[in-house]
């Protein structure tokens, strides 16, 4: 135990290297998406630093870098943009079955699955393929979020937890609630213009890097009034 204390001793006595004293070849960690291993993605592409949690079922999905999925998200279908946080179990472009059949089941639009000779319902699969859902940068879909065929989720959107979006979400936009309705906005029109303007999501590695302490410290407006003049442009 005494060995225990003086470790931490000595750990706590060695002065704690800032982040601008570090080397450039050391700021970087690998940007190569992590993929868990009960995970399953199915001609799907992911961007740099990507993260796919625990039993997550991706299916024809893009994710563009520094996006995550937590444990247990299924998404079909869908574009998902850069520093989205999708939180656990949520569902991007859920099924819809097709109400007006005689039966909602999927013996009409797989019936492959119980008999020979019968196909997918091709014209019931072009219509699934067609009705992509978008989901733009800095999303935040909260646990247990579902998102319907063909919506658009805007730029810096927040779904609530639980929530069902039947609509389009405009950017900046909180919503929540079944189905989701608009609660308010993140920003005022003229931040999230500028926001818009600022495009950081398309920042490289050595900007962000720099960036990240005034996302931090700084209230919004003050941290748009610095990086608007020093941010490389897109």
């Amino acid at each position: 135990m005494a060995g225990n204390d003086h470790d931490e001793a000595t750990s706590a006595a060695k002065p704690r290297r800032s982040a601008d004293d570090a080397p450039e070849h050391l700021r970087y960690r690998p940007s190569e998406p992590r993929i868990h291993p009960s995970a399953e993605c199915k001609e799907t592409r992911l961007g740099r630093h990507c993260d796919v949690g625990p039993r997550v079922v991706l299916r024809s999905v893009t994710v563009g870098d520094y996006s995550y999925f937590e444990r247990g998200g299924e998404a079909t279908y869908c574009d998902v943009g850069r520093f989205c946080s999708i939180a656990s179990n949520v569902r991007l472009n859920a099924l819809a079955h097709p109400v007006e059949r005689l039966t909602t089941h999927k013996i009409t639009y797989r019936p492959n699955e119980f008999f020979r000779f019968l196909g997918v319902d091709a014209g019931w699969r072009e219509a699934r393929m067609a009705a992509r859902v978008t989901i733009g940068h800095d999303v935040w879909i909260g646990h247990g979020a579902v998102v319907m065929p063909g919506v658009s989720v805007g730029n810096g959107a927040v779904i609530g937890a639980n929530a069902v979006v039947t609509k389009d979400v405009a950017p900046y936009t909180v919503v929540a609630g079944v189905p989701a309705r608009p609660l308010r906005r993140r920003f005022s029109e003229e931040t999230a213009a500028r926001i818009e303007r600022l495009a950081w999501w398309n920042w490289p590695p050595e900007v962000l890097f720099e960036a990240v302490p005034d996302m931090q410290a700084l209230a919004i407006d003050d941290f748009l009034d610095r990086w608007e003049a020093r941010a490389p442009q897109s």
